[in-house]
């Protein structure tokens, strides 16, 4: 159909305010459009990441092995002794700690010996007196070695200030200003800072998303001097060197940008370029083995030949790759690593010279690219349709994706084609298609054929009088996703005939379909015996993870009544499962909703993380021992429902466990005294689980299962699981 000279300026004029928004965005650069940028970034790397090579860079690892053979973390200061002076008997050029001995050693004899009743006429402060203590047994060991101890930057003016190790010099202007400033540091006791050869910042970057470690920090500041890094500093000792000189952004070569800024910095013979803020890019490669040397190697005689070899004229980093010990970091590769690792890689790529950097004209060529590619998918559209747009633009596109990767490979420019060519071809380009699409006299059929079955009755009135409230096309809605799962589906269809396990389905499946619906939900689709549903798409539905909430625990009422009244005819013919149980699974989140498919047969879907998350959950009702379940999104989303918590879930998938909450109780229900008195006694078992107090924890949970319905006996038992797994003895 030709296209009208009115519909050609109406599409005109929206798209253009389409593309006025989104390069406004770009050239403003929000939070979520960086972690866009950030996510292209990491793609490069995890399709080409940094090349393996042989570097003289080590970690000394405090190992699961290295825990079971010498005592759980941490160690008493004199076992740390001993390994740093066997790292420095093995010609190591600097031992790092990616540690920070704040506190003095509560393990040293001398500190406890005192509080023992030894009996007898034994005078336990006397004999206190005379045994080591175990930091001055430490700080000897850091004296005799190149050791670098580390600090942490904390955002409040509770700590102190970093020592000064290195002196630092400038080739330029003072860029102190350009460095973000810390409130003050966390260090390590001065009696070990004292004689060590260098302290360094083992802070990351907090200008990182998505928990991914992409920058590290080079330097520091109190906002009058600049610190180092851990990795500069062990660089520095390394080399014997005496401090590092920074070079800023109006030095000699450089173009002036009115402030002075960071571009690079020199450790001894080593320049490396870093951001304005005097951040380094790292550039991931696979964390392999032989990077590692386990702590219990190094202090094992009977292998030191073999360890020597491996610790010898090298840069050794000391830190730990247990999980219990909490230093497990996300990187660009989608790998979970230790910290230490981080800093290790750091200093590989330093050494090796293959750096990556983001040039300052970057932000203005893409703004600028932005609006112009822009501009040529609205020509496009217009001239040429729909389908031809879509084909030349995504030629440009692959264009630029190229270009940018070419760039990435050869020179280690981080440059973004993600933002100019999936905005506009997601945004322009849809906005411009979707308008020819909505001025036709098509609303009410598509209403009609598109949600018939899927909404209530009334919902569906409400669209076909208001069509404008339904957006075509994908859009991103703050939705809650619901998942429902028969369980133990499996011994119910081995018993039934597949007549009368479709029969025991519709009779299940409709009265659950018709709460969802009248709690104003949009059923997506049915998977065999599960129902997935979300709220807020395609109407807005006010409080929808409330609504989500209402329905969820009444189709768990409406499965105990069809039991009770054997609607399934279990117990009419003797079955071994004589009734049902169902578990549901609800998050509130981000997510995409819209038409799927193609142009002549599709469906009104919703996918996204959030849709993933909520599937998961559903999965782990069993485990968790409740029938519903919720994320922690929904239970803040619905705050006047009674929640239990049930911890930090595993769920798969996902690299980090996802804190869950089973739906006992409506409002009315959460209000009263007996819940709130269940709460509380929940509250405190679980803060007890999370210390790690056994003892305390089992009283906790004796006093929940006397205040807690019968129905939430599983879930107690679950917990009990939990509780059992804990030390005897909780860890100090």
């Amino acid at each position: 159909m030709r296209i009208t000279r009115r519909k050609h300026l109406l599409v005109a004029s929206v798209a253009c305010f389409f593309l006025l928004v989104v390069t406004a965005l770009r050239a403003y650069d929000p939070g979520f459009v960086s972690s866009i940028r950030l996510l292209g970034f990491d793609g490069y790397q995890r399709f080409w990441p940094r090349e393996q090579g042989e570097f003289p860079v080590r970690i000394v690892d405090i190992d699961e092995r290295s825990l079971a053979v010498h005592g759980q973390w941490p160690w008493r200061r004199d076992m740390l002794a001993r390994l740093t002076e066997a790292l420095a008997d093995m010609g190591a050029a600097a031992i790092a700690y990616d540690v920070i001995f704040a506190e003095p050693d509560r393990l040293s004899p001398h500190r406890y010996v005192p509080d023992l009743d030894l009996g007898g006429d034994i005078n336990a402060a006397s004999l206190a007196g005379k045994l080591p203590d175990t930091d001055q047994v430490f700080a000897a060991a850091i004296a005799e070695a190149p050791v670098v101890l580390g600090y942490a930057v904390l955002p409040d003016a509770s700590g102190g200030k970093p020592p000064v190790k290195a002196g630092v010099s400038y080739a330029g202007s003072d860029p102190v200003a350009s460095v973000p400033a810390f409130a003050s540091t966390l260090n390590s006791l001065t009696v070990l800072e004292a004689p060590a050869a260098g302290s360094g910042g083992v802070s990351l970057s907090s200008r990182d998303t998505a928990g991914i470690v992409r920058r590290i920090p080079m330097v520091f500041t109190d906002g009058k001097t600049l610190f180092p890094s851990l990795v500069m500093e062990a660089l520095r000792v390394a080399q014997g060197a005496s401090g590092f000189i920074v070079r800023s952004s109006d030095a000699s070569g450089e173009i002036d940008v009115g402030t002075a800024e960071v571009t690079d910095i020199k450790v001894g013979a080593i320049p490396f370029p870093t951001t304005a803020q005097g951040e380094f890019w790292v550039y991931f490669n696979e964390d392999r083995a032989d990077r590692y040397v386990s702590a219990a190697d190094v202090l094992d005689p009977a292998r030191r030949a073999e360890t020597v070899a491996r610790i010898e004229g090298h840069v050794v980093f000391v830190g730990t790759s247990s999980v219990g010990l909490y230093d497990i970091r996300a990187t660009p590769l989608g790998d979970l690593v230790p910290g230490v690792s981080v800093h290790a890689q750091a200093a590989e790529q330093i050494l090796a010279g293959s750096f990556l950097s983001r040039p300052d004209w970057a932000d203005g060529t893409e703004v600028i690219v932005t609006f112009l590619l822009g501009l040529i998918v609205i020509a496009l559209v217009l001239s040429l349709g729909s389908i031809w747009a879509a084909a030349i633009g995504g030629v440009i596109a692959f264009g630029l994706y190229a270009g940018a990767i070419h760039l990435f490979r050869t020179e280690g420019l981080l440059l973004d084609p993600v933002y100019p060519t999936a905005v506009n071809l997601f945004v322009v380009y849809a906005a411009a298609t979707a308008l020819l699409y909505f001025l036709t006299e098509r609303e009410k059929r598509f209403v009609r054929a598109a949600f018939g079955q899927y909404l209530a009755p009334e919902m569906v009135k409400r669209l076909e009088t208001a069509p404008d409230s339904l957006k075509l096309g994908g859009e991103m809605r703050d939705m809650t996703i619901l998942f429902m799962d028969v369980r133990g589906f499996t011994p119910i269809s081995e018993q039934l005939t597949p007549t009368d396990l479709v029969a025991f389905l519709n009779a299940l499946l409709s009265p659950l379909s018709d709460e969802i619906q009248n709690r104003d939900g949009t059923i997506d689709k049915y998977i065999g015996d599960s129902i997935m549903a979300f709220w807020n798409a395609p109407m807005d539905v006010e409080a929808h993870a409330a609504q989500a909430c209402r329905a969820a625990l009444e189709m768990v009422r409406i499965t105990e009544r069809l039991n009770a009244e054997d609607a399934f005819q279990f117990r009419a013919r003797d079955l071994p499962i004589q009734s049902v149980r169902i578990g549901v699974g609800l998050n509130t989140g981000e997510a995409c909703v819209g038409n799927m498919g193609s142009n002549r047969r599709f469906n009104y879907s919703v996918i996204g993380d959030a849709v993933n998350v909520a599937a998961r959950i559903e999965s782990s009702c069993k485990a968790v021992g409740a029938d519903c379940v919720v994320s922690e999104d929904t239970a803040r989303a619905a705050p006047d429902f009674a929640f239990l918590e049930a911890g930090a879930i595993p769920l798969k998938g996902k690299s980090v466990p996802i804190k869950l909450f089973a739906l006992v109780g409506e409002p009315d229900y959460a209000a009263g005294t007996a819940f709130q008195t269940l709460a509380r006694a929940h509250a405190q078992m679980v803060a007890a689980i999370d210390e790690g107090d056994r003892v305390s924890a089992l009283a906790g949970l004796k006093d929940c299962r006397d205040k807690a319905p019968s129905r939430l006996a599983d879930f107690y038992d679950r917990f009990q699981e939990r509780i059992e797994a804990l030390p005897e003895t909780a860890l100090a």
